[in-house]
């Protein structure tokens, strides 16, 4: 079965990091799009950065931009969300997501229709 496995949320104060991963079945992750969002109660889904594990930069939302990294490990069908610099506006549930149909273009407009397989979440929470 299709598998995406996130860990490395928890909590932190403003300006702290975090390193948020997903371990991906490899099936998922041959499948090139991946992805991180994040949603907070009573809002929509938001996507926040995007790769295509085939090679080529990521693409990250304005909000993000140059406060997160998205990186790769191919051997271990892994992908990581390194957070710097963290803001109690970044408090949410963030999700991995995979799309297996989307080319890299689409992939990074982060719609959440276009991605059939999610984790199951991990909790980031930011204090002031």
């Amino acid at each position: 079965p299709v598998q995406l496995v996130e860990s490395g949320g928890g909590s932190v104060q403003a300006g702290g990091s975090l390193r948020l991963s997903c371990a991906a079945s490899e099936y998922t992750y041959r499948r090139n799009c991946m992805a991180w969002f994040r949603q907070v109660p009573g809002k929509e889904r938001e996507g926040v950065a995007a790769t295509y594990t085939g090679g080529g930069s990521a693409f990250y939302a304005d909000s993000v931009k140059g406060r997160f990294t998205f990186s790769q490990d191919n051997a271990k069908s892994t992908v990581y969300l390194q957070m710097n610099s963290l803001k109690p506006d970044d408090t949410a549930m963030y999700y991995c997501a995979a799309s297996t149909t989307v080319i890299r273009s689409r992939c990074f407009r982060l719609d959440v229709p276009d991605f059939g397989y999610w984790g199951q979440g991990t909790q980031v929470t930011v204090s002031s």
